[in-house]
């Protein structure tokens, strides 16, 4: 596999300068199945520019320290993601971990100052958990070293946590917990066939909201009791549902979840654990709701929705049910919900077009919107980032009558064109192209006067679950016919270059690379359509010819 770094580097040399017949002096490279010919060596300007770009940070985190001395915080200085501690917002970022490896996601205990993370080695994620205890900086392996293992949920006295290990047979995901006061020796609280997540432990700390994770479209949540380990199924029999996050409500009585039982979408829900009912809590919103965040004291419940791929946060008063005021947030994607002690604040990471994730909280006495990281962006000015446009293309088929349209994000140089285009396709296949930042973006939009064009074609999730089944089993192509209508779009437009069009993608998103595009034509089903990347245009004022 290429890199995608270089890969993207040869489609953006491409649709710059274009290619002729392959010179004399161009060498030829073969890489296994990837033949390099006709395409010139890049200056040595462009890659210090592009440096640049691949050096743009971000900010994660992890949680609040109980104390009220800070936040725990993930982001790189050097080659590789490390935690640090940011005492204040703006404050200087305190490293706490050195590795050569990157550390993965880490968990704040509730009670003490210390806290888990997991890494691995080599990138063979087979993830080991470590605890890291912060007066005295050391870390200690707690895992067997071999398994692949995840999660980290404490329970609220910071006694015990759970955690997800495939120890076991090396294939199932089970559930297991380990005391703090004695590292290293756990014991299983769910051994069992499938991929099975620990989430959040109940007030009291004597049960565990779980989930046995089988697709995008199938999961199945219950509560255990942490003493006997018995389960209490939160879904109906024989039922086939996606479920999301859940967090328990303040008696302990019941747990607030969401899924698309009934739905396309991914609704707020109450489950009542005394009748084993469900009822829908928010029946006002018709997207996903997505993360879910209690406040401390549980009278407040933080989630967020994704409107048509950008996130809108909402915070409810548990008491009325009904929405707090909050501040207005720019358009990207919102993660890392979590309270602060006392529950005053509610911190975040924003994620836009124009800027990297960073940290943030909301003051919630005051309403005000709270800076705490200012992730660097490789020296560049961010002034110059372009924002993303939703916009939405005909495709080949028709819902209700009604020719269906596809979602995309398009970011666009200034001036008026024609602009050569960059088609992205992203991964999963249920995964969904989203407004964040992206530096190998921004670079072509403002670099090389591309237009990038990011859809949604059918299969990606955030649409309803009927539009996430549209490419399964023999309806895989349908997604690929839906890059072909954007080529038609594409062709309608005056400030884009029809000429001059590449097509990206990693994962699944290679899909569409490795057949032809495929599009309707007159007077016939559909017409394939090779993109040969020989047959564009030579000139780009930018770079040599």
């Amino acid at each position: 596999m290429v890199h995608n770094r270089v890969l993207a580097a040869s489609i953006a040399c491409v649709l710059a300068i274009g290619t002729a017949a392959p010179a004399a002096d161009i060498e030829r490279i073969e890489r296994g199945n990837l033949v390099i010919e006709g395409i010139p060596e890049v200056p040595e300007e462009v890659r210090q520019r592009l440096e640049q770009y691949r050096n743009t940070r971000s900010a994660s985190l992890a949680g609040w320290l109980p104390d009220g001395s800070g936040m725990i915080i993930s982001t790189r200085f050097a080659d590789t993601n490390q935690l640090h501690l940011v005492a204040e917002p703006g404050g200087a970022r305190r490293q706490l971990t050195f590795f050569a490896e990157p550390v993965g996601g880490a968990s704040v205990n509730p009670r003490q100052q210390r806290l888990i993370f997991a890494r691995d080695i080599g990138g063979s994620e087979f993830y080991q958990l470590f605890d890291l205890e912060l007066a005295s900086g050391r870390s200690r392996m707690l895992t067997d070293g071999t398994s692949r293992n995840l999660g980290g949920s404490w329970a609220n006295a910071g006694d015990r946590f759970a955690y997800s290990t495939t120890r076991r047979n090396g294939r199932d995901t089970d559930i297991h917990l380990m005391a703090i006061a004695e590292p290293g020796t756990s014991r299983p609280l769910v051994e069992d066939s499938g991929s099975w997540g620990a989430g959040e432990w109940s007030p009291d700390d004597t049960r565990l909201l779980v989930m046995r994770y089988v697709s995008a479209n199938e999961s199945y949540p219950y509560v255990i009791d942490v003493a006997t380990g018995a389960r209490t199924p939160m879904f109906s029999a024989g039922a086939r549902v996606s479920y999301g996050g859940a967090v328990w409500s303040r008696d302990g009585k019941g747990a607030y979840y969401t899924s698309d039982e009934d739905s396309e979408f991914r609704r707020l829900r109450y489950f009542d654990l005394a009748s084993g009912t469900s009822r829908v809590v928010r029946d006002d919103i018709s997207w996903d709701v997505g993360s879910l965040e209690m406040s401390p004291d549980r009278s407040l419940l933080a989630f967020t929705v994704n409107a048509d791929g950008i996130d809108r946060l909402h915070l409810m008063d548990l008491a009325t049910m009904k929405d707090l005021a909050l501040p207005a947030l720019p358009q990207g994607v919102i993660g890392g919900l979590d309270f602060g002690p006392g529950g005053s604040r509610l911190g975040l990471v924003l994620n836009t077009p124009g800027s990297p994730g960073d940290v943030y909280s909301i003051e919630l006495a005051t309403g005000a919107l709270v800076r705490w990281t200012h992730s660097e962006v490789g020296g560049l000015n961010p002034e110059t980032f372009v924002d993303a446009e939703l916009i939405r293309y005909p495709s080949f088929d028709e819902v209700d009558g009604v020719t269906r349209t596809i979602p995309a994000f398009v970011y666009r140089p200034e001036g008026d064109g024609p602009f050569p285009v960059l088609i992205d396709i992203h991964g999963g296949p249920e995964g969904q192209e989203r407004p964040t930042f992206s530096p190998w973006t921004q670079y072509l939009v403002n670099e090389l006067g591309i237009v990038v064009i990011a859809p949604n074609v059918r299969g990606s999730s955030g649409y309803g679950k009927s539009y996430l089944e549209l490419d399964n089993g023999f309806r895989r192509e349908d997604s690929v016919r839906d890059i072909g209508a954007l080529l038609d779009w594409i062709a309608t437009r005056p400030e884009l270059d029809a000429s001059r069009v590449g097509v990206y993608g990693g994962s699944y998103g290679g899909y569409g690379l490795d057949g032809p595009l495929q599009r309707p034509a007159a007077g016939r089903d559909r017409h394939r359509r090779h993109l040969e990347l020989r047959d564009l245009p030579r000139e780009h004022p930018g770079l040599p010819p």
